[in-house]
């Protein structure tokens, strides 16, 4: 409840998390009711102050306690004497041009929510929400972010307060303390979707904002570091691996599917001749989750070659997943670039990189080959790239999929699956030292 706008009460009835016989306290520091201010306004209150008629009326400073405004309406007696209709005119007038009245700044000088505050509520509600809940990978760079960044420099400020001046010096220290372009921008987004998360019960924002990037100083995105390996340096890769890393390398760049998504394959994924393939499913962090997107469900055809590999690699095998681990469990990206794959990389000479190399080694291969670029986005789980293609229906026809992917192949010459027995668990030392404990 804290990161909504918690005064007036009414605007909040309808919001996620607010029922409608809530009763909602005050945001501000001032914790005296206001009645219907802020429904009819302030029309300031006319009083004599030493030889001056002055109109008195509240301020409210944003992230402190409201203040006691007078101006001066005209003098008692003399020159330049109101009658008492003119003085309440001229009161009006102060009063309305102090911008006390002006709705957008009511709302935000009176909600005393923080950007921690905000960023909390933003977090929970992404993750539960109906409509395109994130993915747990998102939410987790999300509070990574929030912790190391986001939080230490913005976390105390009113939410009101987060505009171009306060963004601009967070960037400022992330270029100082060497951060990439494309991380800042991405810290910049989460800054921008946690102040947008604020709406009233209308659903419109209550701090909208104009982001000005050349005022911020964003950095433009150039050059962007994606390693892509070649024919040959796949090749040596699946020859280089063994067990099924050789035959999930060989997936990897046959096929162009994300990591996640093949540590997610189940035997029911594959055909009966193993030469079509069914994203249904992704692996996160040992967790079985939805595909990234809604495109990536989808069905990839493999060539003759790859599908034998497949068929051999499942011989006998038990329902389950394709890939795990000694325990049985699902395998972990980052265990198995530190364990295999970039040990093979640094044996064989090559820059280290991730997965998401061989993806991009799929995508040059099937252009290279001109295969139809319909297909190509069917395959890789991308969105459609114009209306034209939603027209095509080349994606429905099995035969011609998996024709042209005979046609175009793999780029590298595919090893015959040589199985290796898992070796043992070895107990951590902190089980080790429990062990010895209990004995």
């Amino acid at each position: 409840m804290s990161a909504l706008l918690e005064f007036p009460a009414e605007l909040y009835q309808g919001l996620p998390g607010i029922d409608s016989g809530d009763t909602v306290p005050p945001a501000t520091l001032d914790k005296r009711k206001r009645g219907c201010m802020s429904r009819r306004g302030q029309v300031g209150t006319i009083a004599i102050s030493g030889k001056w008629y002055v109109v008195r009326f509240w301020r409210y400073p944003v992230g402190a306690d409201r203040i006691h405004a007078s101006e001066r309406i005209c003098p008692v007696s003399g020159e330049g004497y109101l009658s008492k209709g003119e003085r309440r005119r001229r009161a009006n007038e102060i009063v309305a041009a102090s911008g006390v009245n002006d709705a957008q700044q009511f709302v935000e000088t009176t909600n005393g929510v923080t950007f921690r505050e905000q960023m909390k509520w933003f977090l929970d509600h992404a993750m539960n929400r109906k409509r395109k809940p994130v993915k747990p990978a998102t939410l987790f760079s999300w509070q990574n972010c929030a912790n190391k960044w986001l939080n230490p420099n913005l976390g105390d400020i009113p939410l009101a307060a987060v505009n171009n001046a306060t963004v601009k010096t967070l960037v400022s220290k992330m270029h100082q303390a060497g951060l990439s372009p494309q991380t800042i921008t991405t810290y910049v987004g989460l800054v921008k979707l946690v102040v947008g998360s604020a709406l009233d019960c209308n659903g419109e924002p209550l701090f909208p904002r104009r982001w000005n990037h050349e005022f911020i100083e964003l950095p433009v995105i150039e050059n962007q570091h994606r390693p892509v390996f070649i024919a040959d340096t796949v090749k040596k890769i699946v020859s280089a691996a063994t067990g099924q890393e050789r035959v999930l390398y060989a997936l990897l760049a046959g096929t162009g599917l994300r990591v996640g998504e093949a540590f997610g394959l189940e035997l029911r994924h594959l055909s009966e001749d193993c030469r079509t393939i069914t994203v249904q499913q992704s692996c996160w962090d040992g967790t079985i989750q939805t595909p990234k997107t809604k495109n990536a469900y989808r069905q990839v055809d493999v060539c003759d070659e790859l599908a034998k590999l497949l068929k051999e690699f499942v011989k006998g095998r038990q329902p389950g997943l394709l890939f795990v681990n000694k325990s049985g469990q699902p395998l972990s990206q980052t265990n198995l670039a530190r364990r295999s794959l970039h040990p093979v990389l640094k044996s064989l000479g090559v820059e280290k990189a991730g997965f998401h190399a061989m993806r991009r080694f799929r995508t040059t291969w099937l252009r290279k080959q001109r295969a139809p670029e319909d297909l190509i986005r069917f395959w890789l789980g991308h969105a459609k790239g114009s209306m034209t293609d939603g027209y095509s229906k080349l994606a429905d026809d099995l035969e011609f999929r998996t024709e042209i992917a005979e046609k175009v192949g793999v780029g590298f010459a595919v090893p015959a699956h040589e199985p290796t027995p898992m070796r043992p668990m070895r107990p951590r030392k902190s089980e080790e030292r429990k062990v010895a404990v209990a004995a």
